[in-house]
């Protein structure tokens, strides 16, 4: 038994005063039942199936109002998979789901019986004809692509909000929009071709040249099949006319019947209705999209009206005026953006009726946008508009900052709002379409509805397109909630197909909200076709039940979560998925947003529920140990839920007494430890890795695992036992090394100075010499202690750093530069919450600058570069895009190389201090996307901004990364 173990039972929840209804039954405690387990284990492997209750509870939600827990979860690796997975389904009578980001807002990514994970071994982009077409794997998330595609000057079409997570399997599965895509830019008119398996199990590729002969071989019923559909369809000039008409708007309600009018062949037709289709007819396994130009040129505004009908009233206006883009937020949604970063805190005094329009103009040069922008000016001036636009002349906008806050709030919209929902509700995200024109009546309506109904919704959208989305908040748990909800969406419904002819939905797919009302808006004629081209392509019923059709007219009210509370810092949640992509442990362990699923369902339960057993005893290294700390979901979460702080919250919890005085004496006599860590791995260089290993192997198991660091035998030899000297006098900036620093020397091979040398020299040739206080020792930016949870130990040294760091700067006259990025946020942000009152002053006339920043802003203008590498791949770390500095490391980069790479996959390492060293897991997975991209090819030179992350990609890489500082002294030196 370990020395030291966490706290048994620390995390368990305390009793509740009734389990939810909705909670996961102890009888599925063991996770997946058998036969199946064994089964799906002897067709795809073991690390290919998901069993444990943790696994089947963390799947078990999407972005969506419903949760159906799987009965099992499976990683499919390639189209092989695929295939047995089908072969087994139709044997064994099994239902299949597939599930990608999980990012879609009405269940089409659960299931009750097989889940099948298409993201993890599905990412990657080719791009085509120089950027006119891409090939693009499902898993890719849109933002991913079109990161790749900037460089050829070229966009996909689909701009849907969620960008940041959702992945191009998912936007072709529901034909998602956006912004700007409307009726002409979506998946159905940009998609070139794909590669689908059938559920039969037969692959076709679209764009093959003999695609027809060959399915036509293989699927002589289907083909014949839809042909038989499509000359029906064709047959009726009543049906084909009511076809057109519905797609002259958005529409994502049933599948894409005019598919059958497009489409000469069965291939054809097949390729048009696999979009929108919600994966109930068969995989998407790749897609080629023709691309579209990205127009650079840019101006936008945003524009105040006294209410949502005189904003809604303004809108064709717009669009006849060129614009790209006409974005609409009510009151209660501009009110809800305040909790998003960079939104002005006075929109929450904004009135109720307040609305705004996002209005943005787009074009290829500068005389088109000039045009643009003289014709807004004129509708300008003869609009209503209201504060804060203080006058028609500076509405408009070019500046990139101001127009990325403008997005920021806009994309935030159902995040932002679902978090301001008073906690334990859950939310509805619901989007239609009317015919443009009819908007501002259809505002009007939907708005008396609610009222009526006793909802206060939010209300935002595509008005340029005439579409709307609204969210509405009711506690899951209570019968009188749920039946007002109901009776909402009948009235809805109503309202949308009967007054307006619109859409049920827009851009969202028909998903299990919707579904019960297909038939509303499509009449009996189209949607009993809707039935038979399912039962044509998937005659066993094997994909996605209940998810696009449904007879049951109360099937959206079936499986709707309750939410139930948690951690304050949590509670806004609404399962969105933004956060997934940053994590670095989404594809080993869990992701934020699943830390928090399994968080809820803790709560669900009895707390001495066998299924909570399960869960705590997987949540400890899934959740708690594996989570990099690096809150780079706080980032990507629009109301910056910081789950890594909740994570170490969770190691405080865990930690006995024991663990916490020890902690505490650690940084009570940090000098002495420092200085035995220097001797210590001083004394490797001589040991050896191979003994090290082994033996911090052993003390690992003797104390703890996830106290103990595993030895690596990329950790360099021990920094050099004294500083550079410098002096006080005249010193520009007081020189910070950060404790890593003063441990750890440079990567091996390096023969140049050490980084502190380096700062020194680099400072003094630029005329701005700095100043390295004699007692640093001893000091520390409280990130050791921080990061593992232990409270009094951080609070002790994030106060010693601090007296200190006011002292040596005479009291902030100097800025106080500091060599690691983790260890300059960690002094600039991280200690503030530890200080005391005195303390907190004293910080506040405190400027901490990274080394990285001062060499950038301060020194590069007064030196000289007198040589460079011929190329440098760029590491920028997450403390970096929490400081907003990466752009001071690339253009450092491009001073000191003539090429410089910063690879699409860049992210956090997950080093994480010593974490790479406690679970060195984590930092393979992490980067093995960056690390593809850097060994791809050979560079002269790759650069980052902290020891320990560069630590971490030598050892993903085998390359040797070093501090930018060190590139610019070499650069530099006479």
């Amino acid at each position: 038994m370990p020395l030291l173990e966490p706290a048994p039972g620390a995390l368990r929840p305390a009793a509740v005063a009734s389990p939810a209804p909705d909670r996961v039954a102890d009888s599925l405690a063991d996770g997946t039942p058998e036969p199946l387990r064994s089964e799906l284990v002897a067709l795809l492997g073991e690390d290919k199936v998901l069993w444990r209750i943790s696994d089947l509870v963390r799947y078990a939600s999407d972005a969506s109002p419903y949760r159906f827990l799987p009965r099992a979860v499976v990683l499919a690796e390639d189209r092989g998979d695929i295939a047995k997975i089908f072969r087994y389904a139709h044997r064994n009578n099994r239902k299949l789901v597939f599930r990608s980001a999980g990012t879609s807002l009405n269940g089409q990514a659960q299931g009750e019986d097989i889940l099948v994970d298409v993201k993890r071994h599905w990412a990657g982009i080719e791009v085509l004809d120089d950027g006119a077409r891409a090939r693009i794997r499902p898993g890719t998330t849109v933002m991913r692509a079109n990161v790749t595609l900037a460089r050829y000057g070229r966009v996909l079409g689909p701009d849907p909000a969620s960008a940041i997570a959702c992945t191009l399997g998912g936007v072709v599965a529901n034909n998602a929009s956006g912004m700007t895509a409307g009726t002409t830019r979506n998946s159905y008119r940009t998609l070139a071709s794909l590669t689908l398996v059938l559920p039969s199990g037969t692959v076709v590729d679209t764009a093959a040249p003999d695609a027809d002969e060959r399915l036509a071989a293989a699927e002589p019923q289907l083909c014949a099949g839809l042909l038989a559909l499509k000359a029906e369809i064709e047959a009726d000039a009543e049906l084909t006319a009511r076809i057109r008409a519905k797609y002259e708007i958005k529409n994502t309600n049933g599948y894409r019947l005019d598919a059958f009018l497009d489409a000469a062949t069965p291939v054809g037709i097949l390729r048009g209705l696999m979009v929108g289709s919600e994966g109930t007819l068969g995989f998407i396994a790749e897609t080629v999209f023709d691309t579209l130009p990205l127009l650079r040129a840019t101006s936008t505004a945003l524009l105040f009206f006294p209410t949502l009908s005189a904003a809604a009233a303004a809108v064709p206006l717009f669009n006849d005026s060129g614009a790209t883009a006409v974005e609409l937020m009510d009151g209660n949604t501009l009110r809800a953006s305040v909790s998003v970063s960079g939104v002005p805190a006075d929109w929450a005094r904004l009135p109720k009726e307040t609305t705004a329009l996002l209005v943005e103009y787009r074009a290829p040069d500068e005389a088109t946008l000039q045009g643009y922008e003289k014709t807004a000016g004129e509708l300008l001036a003869g609009l209503d508009l209201v504060a804060p636009v203080e006058s028609v002349t500076n509405a408009f906008t070019r500046d990139a900052g101001r127009i990325g806050s403008y997005w920021k709030a806009r994309k935030a919209f159902v995040t932002a709002v679902g978090g301001s929902r008073p906690a334990g509700t859950t939310l509805i995200t619901e989007d239609f379409a009317v015919p443009p024109p009819r908007l501002a009546e259809a505002c009007t309506e939907l708005l008396e509805l609610q009222a009526r109904h006793g909802f206060d919704a939010a209300v935002a959208g595509h008005a340029a397109h005439g579409n709307l989305h609204f969210l509405l908040a009711f506690d899951a748990g209570k019968a009188a909630d749920v039946e007002r909800y109901a009776a909402f969406m009948d009235d809805f419904c109503a309202l949308t197909v009967e007054r307006f002819d619109g859409s049920l939905k827009a851009e969202h797919a028909t998903g299990r909200n919707i579904a019960p009302f297909l038939e509303l808006e499509w009449g009996e004629r189209a949607t009993e076709l809707m039935w038979r081209i399912k039962e044509l392509v998937d005659p066993h019923g094997v994909l996605a039940p209940r998810v696009l059709l449904d007879r049951d007219p109360q099937a959206h009210l079936r499986g709707l979560k309750t939410i139930p509370k948690v951690e304050l810092i949590a509670d806004p949640c609404i399962e969105c998925g933004f956060c997934e992509p940053t994590c670095p442990s989404g594809d080993l362990t869990t992701t934020p947003r699943q830390r928090i699923v399994l968080r809820r369902e803790m709560m669900r339960q009895d707390p001495d529920s066998a299924v909570n057993d399960g869960l705590l005893e997987s949540f400890g290294y899934d959740a708690v140990d594996t989570c990099a700390g690096d809150s780079t979901c706080k980032l990507a979460c629009p109301v910056g839920i910081d789950t890594g702080q909740l994570m170490k919250d969770f190691r405080h919890q865990r930690h006995s007494p024991r663990e916490e005085r020890v902690a505490r004496a650690t940084a009570r006599h940090f000098k002495a430890t420092e200085r035995a860590t220097r001797l210590a791995v001083a004394a490797a260089d001589r040991i050896g890795d191979r003994l090290l290993t082994s033996a911090t192997g052993l003390a690992r198991k003797a104390v703890r695992p996830d106290l103990v660091p595993q030895w690596l035998p990329e950790i360099p030899g021990a920094a050099a036992r004294t500083l550079p000297r410098t002096r006080r006098t005249d010193a520009a900036a007081v020189y910070y090394p950060a404790c890593v620093n003063r441990i750890f020397g440079e990567p091996g091979g390096h023969t140049g100075p050490s980084l502190p040398q380096a700062v020194v020299a680099v400072s003094a040739r630029a005329g701005k010499p700095v100043w390295i206080p004699d007692d640093v020792a001893g000091t520390c930016c409280s990130t050791i202690w921080h990061s593992k949870g232990y409270e009094d130990g951080t609070r002790l040294m994030a106060n010693r750093i601090v007296e200190a760091a006011w002292g040596w700067t005479a009291g902030g006259r100097l800025p106080l530069v500091v060599d690691a990025s983790s260890c300059t946020l960690g002094i600039a942000h991280e200690v503030v919450p530890y200080l005391t009152d005195d303390n907190r002053e004293l910080h506040a006339e405190l400027t901490v600058v990274d080394s990285i920043v001062w060499a950038a802003d301060e020194l590069l203008p007064h030196l000289e570069i007198l040589r460079t590498a011929g190329s440098a791949v760029v590491h920028p770390t997450c403390s970096m895009r929490h400081l907003g500095d990466e752009g001071h490391l690339t253009a450092l980069a491009r001073a000191v190389a003539d090429e410089v790479v910063v690879p699409d996959d860049a992210g956090c390492c997950a080093f994480a201090g010593d974490r790479g060293m406690l679970h060195e897991e984590l930092t393979a997975s992490a980067t093995a996307r960056e690390a593809a991209e850097v060994t791809a090819r050979e560079f002269d030179a790759h650069l980052s901004a902290n020891r320990m992350c560069e630590i971490g990609m030598d050892r993903a890489t085998g390359r040797s990364y070093h501090s930018a500082l060190l590139e610019l002294e070499r650069a530099t030196r006479p």
